[in-house]
């Protein structure tokens, strides 16, 4: 056993030196952040343009004393509201002294009305789509009635007590939490996985696997990958939170308030590690097994691509099943492992009970060393064509002298 590990260590330095120290290691990191900043810019680029366009103004066409009243009651209650509380309104005409025709005012695509109030502060008439009327209706009554009152009615401004939880609302909050948390593995996972696939099936092409396995068991193979790849996946989400923390820094020094999870968030924050490395683990192991039974790359791409459908399967039950707790369907979202991580980071932001993370860890790593094992038989059936492929005896030792240097 310890000379399987030794090995496994020997093949995990020798891939993540040449990955890490490789010029596409670099490439690697920046790729994901290009399409960050990109969605990022286009995001507020879009946000931006569509509050230009598409914010709904009122036309005002009562007369002209009951429209400057109504203005000045939106200036002033706008105070306590806020400035950003009740739609635009512009004047448009005088009601009593022109022949207002409230469509006319809504065909005109420049001026972006919604609607047009005319008639009195007594009774005005809103004209407009049902849905625009429905939007400003509360609105415009309230400044009407404000105006037609001269200011006199003054509202009271209820003094805020602000509490951190509420038993109402505690779980809604949480679940947040825990929607984010299952996001954040998912797509790490789903983004990180595949560079295991891509690395067997390159090495096989290379015939470096066949040197591999003349040298050392076929398990110290794999699980040396596995590590490796696992380690640049670390080594790319660190440096992918660092840049993210200056960037959110940079942008705007407030950090956005996320619900606090049940666990709290040390361990939260260490159980989203764990079950990160479960999951990789796990789907890293599965796409081994590919790899082991695909020899071009369209082969991978054809076995891979419902691999990857199925997690994506996994990660929308374990999502829906955020919001059974303690149902059965959520009690096996949490036991089927593929499911298991994803449904599991959910509990720990809901729930404070801590010993069944130990036990989903657990079973999650059985299950992982168990897709090693299957993928390992996979290689050896189909490629090595021998159950014994990858042993060589000499004098009841491994030839690792030679696999050492070529990892140097």
């Amino acid at each position: 056993m310890s000379e399987t590990f030794r090995a496994a260590f020997v093949i995990a330095r020798r891939d993540f030196i040449a990955i890490v120290y490789s010029k596409a290691f670099i490439f690697f990191l920046l790729g994901p952040l290009l399409p960050v900043l990109v969605g990022f810019a286009a995001g507020n680029l879009g946000e931006q343009m569509a509050r230009d366009v598409s914010r709904p103004s009122v036309a005002v066409a009562l007369t002209t004393a009951d429209s400057d009243k109504l203005l000045a009651a939106r200036a002033a209650l706008s105070k306590t509201f806020g400035d950003g509380y009740f739609a635009d309104m512009k004047i448009v005409g005088d009601g009593a002294a022109e022949q207002i025709r409230p469509q006319d005012y809504l065909r005109k695509k420049a001026d972006n009305f919604s609607v047009v109030v005319t008639g009195t502060l007594a009774n005005p008439i809103i004209t407009g789509t049902a849905s625009s009327i429905e939007r400003h209706r509360a609105d415009i009554e309230l400044l009407a009635g404000y105006a037609s009152s001269g200011g006199s009615v003054r509202l009271p401004t209820a003094t805020p007590d602000v509490v951190a939880e509420s038993a109402n609302n505690d779980k809604q909050l949480r679940t947040i939490t825990a929607q984010i948390g299952q996001a954040l593995i998912f797509f790490l996972t789903l983004l990180l996985a595949g560079m295991v696939l891509s690395n067997l099936v390159e090495e096989k092409s290379n015939k470096i696997i066949e040197i591999l396995a003349a040298s050392i068991p076929m398990e110290s193979v794999f699980l040396g990958k596995l590590v490796a790849m696992l380690a640049m996946a670390l080594v790319g989400i660190t440096m992918w939170s660092i840049i993210g923390l200056i960037g959110f820094v940079a942008i705007d020094p407030n950090v956005p308030s996320i619900p606090t999870p049940a666990v709290g968030w040390p361990t939260f924050a260490a159980l989203c590690f764990t079950y990160f490395i479960m999951a990789y683990m796990m789907f890293g192991a599965l796409f081994l097994g590919i790899g082991a039974m695909a020899s071009t790359v369209r082969e991978v791409q054809t076995i891979s691509t419902p691999v990857t459908m199925a997690q994506m399967v996994n990660f929308f039950f374990a999502a829906y099943a955020l919001t059974k707790t303690g149902e059965p369907i959520e009690i096996f979202a949490a036991v089927f492992p593929f499911s298991s991580p994803f449904a599991m980071i959910g509990r720990a932001a809901l729930e404070p009970t801590l010993w069944h993370h130990g036990v989903a860890i657990i079973g999650q790593l059985l299950f992982a060393v168990l897709l090693l094992r299957l993928g390992v038989y996979l290689f050896k059936k189909n490629v090595m064509k021998s159950g014994n492929a990858g042993r060589v005896e000499d004098g009841g030792k491994r030839k690792l002298w030679g696999l050492m240097k070529i990892s140097r």
